[in-house]
């Protein structure tokens, strides 16, 4: 075995669970029902994996919801909200997160410059962060299976728009790979194949 040695997680080129952070933004019942990009049961089901693979690498994890204190909307769906216990939940009325005061402070307490976002829309509750978090010198990762907008074209409209701009999209597989990266990093192996396998990525024996 000839890997070798693990290069700066701080400064590594790629995602590491040092160098990043993951931003959730507006999973909420009215969200999710409006999503006609993807089946809506295999969103949660990729989101809530994208939260796991965070936790399993001690990612920061940025929660934020929107119109939840103003009555015009519910908080996190539960099947997130389980996962993300102990994170402070960030509520706004501002469409976009980074015009929000406590959001940009919390983005910024975790000290990372590469973004992994999750949000919906994708046409809005993504787009706008990311390009505002791009014009501030963040790097941004869309990830683009854990996400979805109110039309296919609205959600692939959003994602062009972003990467455009500089945004990098990563699907949840290239996720996992880029921060587990090496199989001798045996502290996470079993939970990264676990999640894969759970998410249906990875074939389940036996």
């Amino acid at each position: 075995m000839t890997s070798e040695p693990r290069r700066d997680p701080l400064t590594d080129g790629l995602l590491t669970p040092e160098n990043s952070a993951l931003l959730v933004i507006d999973y909420q019942p009215t969200q999710v029902q409006s999503i006609n990009s993807i089946d809506r049961a295999q969103l949660i089901r990729n989101i809530a994996t994208t939260v796991k693979l965070a936790r399993t690498f001690d990612i920061p994890i940025v929660l934020s919801t929107v119109n939840v204190a103003t009555g015009r909307n519910k908080g996190t769906i539960p099947a997130l909200a389980d996962l993300l216990t102990g994170v402070p939940s960030l509520d706004r009325t501002s469409i976009n997160a980074w015009e929000d005061v406590a959001f940009r402070a919390a983005v910024s307490a975790t000290a990372r410059k590469k973004l992994i976002i999750a949000a919906l829309w994708t046409e809005a509750c993504l787009t706008f962060p990311t390009l505002d978090a791009l014009r501030e010198g963040f790097e941004v990762f869309p990830v683009v299976d854990a996400v979805g907008g109110t039309s296919v074209i609205a959600h692939e409209t959003a994602i062009t728009r972003v990467t455009r701009a500089g945004a990098q999209p990563v699907s949840i597989a290239q996720l996992a790979c880029e921060l587990q990266r090496d199989w001798n990093r045996t502290d996470t192996v079993q939970a990264f194949v676990d999640e894969l396998t759970e998410a249906g990525i990875f074939l389940k024996l036996g």
